[in-house]
């Protein structure tokens, strides 16, 4: 990167003395605006975390069956990856604090339909079904906004701590989401899960209506246009383009993971206590590494990264073997650090490096091929483990995630990133 003179330039040329030292850059949480966005992101975001076990749990008591659980969350998932690309234009050519303000409304309301079916007594599938749809679709719009929000509300050398403090807020409520979904589906219901998740909605969009977001509007171009120009600005960058090859892998080995993960941990490690131990071991280190990314800038941020998603392979292996299950547990929480520091180190990276008028854009493929592999493991790993048994999917995913990862080493942009 381009570095300025150690002094001011007088007119001959020549250095006039040194810089006075830099002021201290005040922390992101003293300005105003990202402020309000921090409280409402935090308060969707534990509204959020209460919602899988309340829904896994509702549905199940409804129909009994796991397959309509799959098919209530494939309702969620499938419209998000269809639209997440239309989602990133439609953040760059709208003010994104409208775009995430709308969003907030229609998933508070759908989250208010869900419950009224559940505390009704009884539950609809196909309108709890039409409501995932419809949460999904929102949630394509909503989770390009996210880069645009944190870039348009605080300067930009506090970008890193300003990510850092959301990814500290993801890893928190992670903690405590499951503890409280599990305090309400045992005193009052299910439903009431979702009661809470549509009043964070609309409290964090309440929030919104008070953050002021600088932006760079695009020109009016067709849909086709948009989409292109945003592809184009990760095609061109190669660190950009195979780190998301790498994130991919993540999450398909991921989905792996979790589908393979609870029956070994059953059946050869312990019991349910392994899994989770597993599990919530997994959500501190998540919060470790939000932790350290709010405290360490690498030099190469990039590179070190996703060296440390790399990580993920370590679990895959040891659960394959299977080893003693305190070790496991151990690499799982390492691993989990790895994506918590990558979460805020990325997107700062990315808000740094592409134009501010596309940066929706260029944030919805990001989700979109990131997330793209999750269902792939999600579908192949119970057909190879039937197969070949649970060791030959997990070697193969610690394999691919592993390499992918480790891979980005050898590209030239990677390692050149500063």
């Amino acid at each position: 990167m381009p570095t300025t003179p150690s002094g001011p330039v007088g007119p001959s040329g020549t250095a006039s003395g040194p810089l006075p030292a830099p002021a201290a850059v005040p922390h992101p949480l003293r300005t105003r605006s990202f402020r309000l966005l921090f409280a409402g992101r935090t308060l969707s975001l534990l509204g959020d975390a209460a919602i899988p076990a309340a829904l896994a749990i509702a549905v199940w008591e409804a129909t009994g069956s796991s397959s309509a659980l799959a098919i209530v969350l494939a309702c969620a998932m499938v419209p998000k990856l269809l639209l997440l690309p239309v989602g990133g234009v439609v953040g760059d050519r709208f003010n994104a604090r409208t775009v995430a303000l709308t969003t907030d409304l229609v998933r508070c309301a759908t989250q208010l339909l869900v419950a009224a079916q559940l505390l009704g007594g009884e539950p609809s599938l196909g309108v709890v079904a039409v409501a995932e749809v419809v949460g999904g679709a929102a949630g394509a719009f909503s989770m390009p906004t996210g880069s645009p929000l944190v870039k348009g509300t605080v300067a930009p050398e506090a970008l890193q701590r300003a990510n850092a403090a959301m990814g500290i807020a993801q890893s928190a409520t992670r903690l405590a989401g499951p503890a409280l979904a599990g305090t309400l589906i045992l005193t009052v219901g299910a439903g009431w899960a979702f009661v809470l998740d549509a009043a964070t909605f609309a409290l964090s969009a309440l929030l919104l209506v008070a953050v002021r977001v600088e932006r760079v509007p695009i020109p009016r171009r067709s849909l086709r246009a948009d989409l292109k120009e945003g592809w184009q600005e990760v095609r061109s960058r190669d660190w950009y383009w195979t780190s998301l090859v790498g994130h991919g892998a993540w999450n398909g080995a991921a989905a792996v993971l979790m589908t393979l993960g609870p029956s070994i941990a059953l059946t050869r490690l312990g019991g349910t206590e392994v899994w989770l131990a597993l599990l919530q071991t997994g959500a501190v280190g998540l919060l470790l590494g939000s932790l350290l990314a709010h405290r360490v800038r690498p030099r190469r941020p990039v590179l070190t990264a996703n060296l440390g998603l790399a990580t993920y392979a370590l679990p895959l292996v040891l659960l394959a073997l299977p080893a003693p299950a305190p070790v496991t547990i151990a690499a799982y929480g390492i691993a989990q650090a790895g994506l918590g520091f990558l979460s805020p180190v990325w997107q700062t990276a990315v808000q740094q490096a592409i134009p501010a008028h596309a940066l929706a854009r260029v944030t919805s493929y990001d989700w979109l091929l990131s997330l793209a592999a999750m269902p792939l493991g999600y579908a192949l790993a119970p057909v190879a483990a039937s197969a070949w048994g649970p060791e030959v999917p997990l070697i193969a995913a610690a394999v691919v995630v592993g390499g992918c990862c480790l891979g980005t080493a050898l590209v030239p942009g990677v390692r050149k990133f500063t």
